[in-house]
């Protein structure tokens, strides 16, 4: 089964090796036909410590870090 990539803008970096990443999806509405905004944050495997608040990033599911980490960094 192929991992799934998401794209995403940093919203924290405070913690070591780690980034909290905010992604958006959005989608229609099933009964007011309005496009809705959802987001949902991730906490993603970061190495080097290379990426800061608000960059763009892409991170893809990996097997588990640690409790809460799933995802690993593997873009800018």
């Amino acid at each position: 089964m192929p991992k799934r990539i998401l794209s995403g803008t940093v919203v924290s970096d405070q913690n070591e090796q780690t980034i909290t990443v905010s992604v958006e999806r959005r989608f229609k509405h099933p009964l007011l036909h309005k496009t809705v905004r959802k987001s949902k944050k991730y906490r993603a495997h970061d190495p080097q410590n290379e990426f800061k608040t608000g960059d763009k990033v892409r991170i893809q599911e990996c097997a588990p870090i640690s409790k809460t980490k799933r995802w690993e960094v593997i873009a800018g």
